[in-house]
């Protein structure tokens, strides 16, 4: 019934299908691609014609994970897929990286892009397997897209690497590498590494690039045998409209770009660009004029060459910097007191305000997800409030860039964070962009690190980070060093690097051109190894290591390991008892299965007062310590204490003193404190207990009496004990 194609191959173990004309047939492309046992299918559709006066292209990336495709059902009171979760739109900008710069210029129909996975084995991750999927439906749709491309994920486990790791592996990986280039070169990076040298990591980058040929000729293989025919587009000839307005700009584009100041930068362009609208722009008196969007294309094609072409003759930037210069920085920590932990770095116009946060293991954030729910105890969030950039904005939920940059800083800084075992804490860093005029993400990783310093985050080392940037022209290339935002505007490359004194553990990498070669990496990577290092050195200004210990606004954490079978003691019937302990001590606890058990407060004596109640519970008692305890009852022969938790034991009247004791109410009464000492058990298991040799005000034991074989006053020697052989009889002194 339907005319399908399939094309398949061997990839790192297993096999890689791609099958079209079996399912969505009405969308321009549509893919359904299997690799291992994970399915997901992608389609394309696209406008036949572009939105009179567009001015940008409208490429929407959408990535969606089904729950079914695990067996699973949603959580929640809805039990239905909602917004896209952070993993979904992570993914969702991954696919979208690459292929964007490789759309026709001038090309504005607006394209969509649906990733849903289907089925998930649990072992073979869909992002790679989607973006495949993807790149194969826009080439088979006819669209005019200059690819394809395929993407790989490199691991680095036991020192090798290793092609797309299954899940199971990922966890002995020093590596998590993703990288989508096209046939002849390398078009986006994104990665979290272990401190990796720049040589291990350039490496990762060309093995995984290497590897996605074959997924090339299998797309093309597709294309053969089912790609429809690409519409003809060609870019629209503005050679006219360019030469009038470089007339009309160019010199007050090279006078605005002569101020250093980015604020009067853009109030120079401004003006510029409303003379030139008024002197070119449509409007009653002028209507052959240029239509707004085609305006705004030319003013910044212009804008553009202006820039790009000063930098490449000069070797000077914007600013006034070098090529490999880093602005001026200065770093403060701890100026918010009442916070865990805090900072403020700032790097030329760019700032970033970090806050620490602590918090216990019931501050954990739970994700469900295919593989199974997860639980973070490690955040980062990112903020761009429009007042950063000197703007008025929408304040709304967190969009995909906030999302993107704080996942890029998270990695970052993933790799020096203590064990749970070493700092038993829940971690949150917040960013709070204060300016932005390039790279707040790398200002992010440098803000956050002091920030947990400043908090008594035993971290490994530091983390800096660093934004290069490319402008390439014909064979000439300059390769910059903390870039701007115009030189990210009007730049070709964003090259994000962080890592510490020993090695990188974040890079991510995006291009606008049609990929860049090894050689130019090499260079980003050496120079962007000597920005890091400089970073660092200033960020020491501040603060060379973590603090002692956490603030005084922080909680304590102690934990303390409890048997197995222990736990429902401590918990008590439907959580009865560890209520009991929180209300009462004020500490907050929590019992994990292996019995470890966790206290917090920010008060010293409420984590001692729920540790010795937690010991009462689950500790045996030992024979001949001292414990301090409290008189429940008294009765004829003696008194009951509760000593140890739960238990109570006897006191028996002849234990109570030295000297003789008529009726142990005359010494003791019902709530009153005493020490005694644990005697042992008796024959019932009955716990005896005695006070008489420990000191009521201080709770020390008496020290022993030299024994006599005569009482004082008395003559007489001992009698002998009946059934024992006599002793010997000691000398005289």
């Amino acid at each position: 019934m339907f005319d399908k194609h399939t094309v398949e191959m061997d990839w790192a173990g297993r096999t890689l299908t791609l099958e079209t004309g079996g399912m969505a047939r009405q969308a321009d492309g549509a893919v359904f691609a299997t690799y291992g046992d994970t399915k997901l299918l992608a389609t394309v559709c696209a406008a036949k014609s572009e939105k009179p006066g567009q001015s940008f292209f409208p490429l929407t990336v959408n990535y969606m994970e089904k729950f079914y495709a695990a067996g699973k059902i949603p959580g929640g009171y809805f039990k239905r897929e909602g917004r896209p979760t952070e993993r979904e739109t992570l993914i969702a900008r991954l696919t979208d990286r690459p292929i964007r710069p490789l759309f026709p210029k001038g090309f504005k129909n607006e394209v969509q892009v649906v990733i849903t996975v289907l089925q998930h084995d649990l072992e073979n991750e869909p992002d790679i397997v989607g973006m495949v999927a993807a790149s194969a439906a826009l080439a088979i749709s006819g669209v005019p897209f200059q690819g394809p491309i395929a993407a790989a994920r490199v691991g680095l486990i036991d020192g090798d690497y290793v092609l797309n790791p299954e899940i199971s592996e990922m966890e002995e990986s020093e590596l998590d590498l993703v990288v989508a280039g096209t046939d002849d070169a390398v078009m986006m990076v994104e990665s979290e590494a272990k401190e990796l040298t720049e040589e291990q990591m350039l490496g990762a980058v060309m093995y995984a690039h290497e590897s996605c040929q074959d997924v090339i000729k299998l797309i093309n293989e597709l294309v053969k045998k089912a790609g429809k025919e690409v519409w003809e587009f060609e870019s629209p000839d503005l050679s006219a409209e360019k030469t009038a307005m470089k007339k009309v700009a160019e010199k007050g584009i090279k006078a605005a770009y002569k101020l250093t100041d980015k604020m009067e930068r853009q109030d120079a362009l401004r003006e510029t660009r409303d003379a030139a609208w008024e002197a070119l722009g449509k409007s009653d008196e002028n209507e052959d004029g240029m239509e707004a969007n085609v305006f705004s294309d030319v003013f910044k094609s212009i804008e553009s060459a202006t820039v790009r072409g000063s930098v490449i003759k000069t070797g000077k930037r914007i600013d006034g910097r070098k090529l490999d210069q880093v602005r001026p920085i200065v770093s403060e920590a701890g100026l918010l007191s009442r916070t865990h932990g805090s900072a403020l770095f700032t790097r030329g116009e760019t700032q970033a305000l970090c806050v620490a946060t602590l918090g216990t293991s019931d501050d954990e954030q739970y994700v469900d997800q295919l593989t199974g729910t997860i639980k973070n105890k490690f955040l980062l969030h990112y903020n761009f409030p429009p007042y950063s950039v000197g703007e008025a904005g929408r304040m709304g939920g967190t969009s995909r860039r906030e999302h993107g940059h704080g996942k890029l800083a998270w990695r970052a800084l993933q790799a020096v964070l203590p064990t749970a075992e070493d700092f038993p804490y829940t971690i949150r860093l917040v960013s709070e962009i204060m300016e932005s005029n390039g790279s707040s993400s790398m200002a992010t990783v440098c803000g956050c690190s002091l920030a947990m310093m400043d908090a008594g985050v035993p971290i490994k080392r530091p983390v800096s980070g660093i934004a290069m940037g490319l402008i390439k022209e014909g064979d000439d290339t300059a390769v910059l060093s903390d870039i701007l935002g115009d030189e990210d505007h009007l730049g070709d490359m964003d090259f994000k690097v962080a890592g510490t004194s020993e090695g990188i553990t974040s890079l991510q990498m995006d291009i606008k051109i049609a990929g860049i070669s090894e050689e130019i990496m090499t260079t980003a990577l050496e120079q962007a190894n000597a920005g890091r290092l400089h970073i660092l050195g200033e960020m020491n200004k501040a603060l060379t290591e973590s603090r002692d210990e956490v603030g005084e606004f922080a909680p304590r954490i102690e934990t303390m390991k409890i048997p197995v079978d222990k736990i429902r003691d401590v918990i008590g019937t439907g959580g009865k008892v560890i209520r009991e302990i929180v209300d009462t001590t004020g500490a907050r606890v929590s019992v994990e299965d292996d019995g470890t058990i966790k206290i917090a407060s920010t008060d010293k004596k409420s984590i001692e007062a729920a540790m010795e109640w937690i010991t009462g519970l689950t500790a045996e008692p030992e024979v001949g310590v001292i414990y301090k305890g409290k008189v429940v009852k008294v009765v004829d022969f003696g008194a009951f204490v509760n000593f140890f938790g739960p238990k109570d034991g006897l006191v028996h009247v002849s234990q109570i003193k030295k000297e003789r004791v008529n009726h142990p109410s005359d010494e003791l009464s019902e709530g009153q404190d005493v020490y005694v000492k644990l005697m042992g058990f008796d024959d019932r298991g009955k716990v005896r207990l005695s006070m008489k040799f420990v000191n009521q005000e201080t709770g020390e034991e008496y020290p022993r009496e030299p024994r006599d074989d005569k009482k004082d006053g008395d003559d007489k020697p001992k009698r002998k004990r009946r059934g024992k052989k006599p002793a010997k009889k000691e000398e005289e002194e």
